[in-house]
């Protein structure tokens, strides 16, 4: 297939999967002065700075997307997978961004798609080696709604933070062996050793 056959299937697959999702949350999404705010630099926010400056709380939080649409693979796989370009461009084939610096970032997604060159994103969340953390197997066990269980559910001042509210993701829980632990004694869980060390 042709590189502009392959963004015109892009742009009806996002039309048709996308596009009332979008329009659904548009009509939900909050007054203007409640929505993701401005940030031009990212040095001063948690977490690495990445090749690009995707924004969880405009993706997730503004817009609703619900993670298993770009991490995809998190209910069959060991590993949530970063999503793929094609996933970005099925809808930023469309979707230009509503301020200069969203702007300029979807332009840094579209150039790595023209160039066929994937960003190389800085991990976050990392086990060492001799830990296995299945996430389909906490998804089965979670839901599917789970993600702020590790990645984002932090009492920060009176409230918590979710990854939905993050600008941009930074690790939150310590993911050390006593977190792990603590969560499986809560919900009457196996804490046999060859769960996650094999």
């Amino acid at each position: 297939m042709t590189k502009s056959g392959c963004r015109a299937a892009l742009g009806v697959l996002c039309a048709l999967f996308l596009a009332p999702l979008l329009a659904a949350a548009a009509q939900s999404r909050p007054a203007p002065s409640s929505s993701a705010p401005v940030i031009r630099d990212t040095g001063s926010l948690p977490g690495p700075r990445q090749p690009i400056f995707f924004r969880h709380d405009v993706h997730t939080g503004q817009f609703k997307i619900p993670c298993l649409y770009c991490h995809y693979t998190v209910t069959v796989s060991s590993e949530p997978g970063i999503p793929t370009l094609q996933t970005c461009m099925g809808c930023h084939l469309i979707v230009g961004g509503a301020t200069p610096s969203h702007q300029a970032e979807i332009q840094k997604v579209r150039k790595a798609w023209s160039d066929r060159h994937a960003p190389e994103w800085v991990r976050v969340h990392a086990e060492p080696g001799f830990v296995r953390f299945p996430h389909q197997r906490h998804i089965k066990v979670l839901g599917t709604d789970a993600c702020n269980t590790c990645h984002g559910e932090i009492a920060v001042g009176a409230r918590p933070v979710k990854v939905e509210q993050m600008p941009q993701i930074y690790q939150v829980q310590t993911l050390r062996m006593g977190w792990c632990v603590r969560c499986h004694v809560e919900r009457r869980l196996s804490r046999d050793c060859t769960l996650c060390h094999y």
